[in-house]
């Protein structure tokens, strides 16, 4: 049979055992909230993005003056050579001539 000090340390033991687990139930609860956060955040840029560029789409298409401007920004901006093509814009040679500063 086992002692008074025996019972109180599988006791112990125990608490401290559901005391863990407690806490570890309340961190996968806290990261799925900051994780189901992210995901609104990321939801939300990217339908902002959707609009704003619809937009600039539809201004683009109503006024050449327009077209002209953000078609030259995108020029610059743009360089990837298939979101160049969405655009129509030719693709960007790569320089070849090393230590132009371009670091990979």
């Amino acid at each position: 049979m086992a002692t008074i000090q025996e019972k109180i340390a599988a006791m112990e033991a125990e608490h401290k055992r559901k005391i863990e687990q407690l806490k570890a139930a309340d961190e996968l609860i806290q990261a799925r909230k900051v994780a189901a956060l992210m995901k609104g955040k990321r939801a939300a840029d990217t339908r902002r993005k959707i609009l704003a560029g619809s937009l600039v789409l539809e201004m683009m298409e109503r006024d050449e003056k327009t077209r002209t401007h953000f078609i030259a920004r995108l020029d610059a901006f743009l360089t990837r050579a298939d979101d160049r093509t969405l655009f129509s814009l030719p693709a960007k040679s790569k320089p070849s001539a090393v230590g132009e500063g371009n670091a990979p």
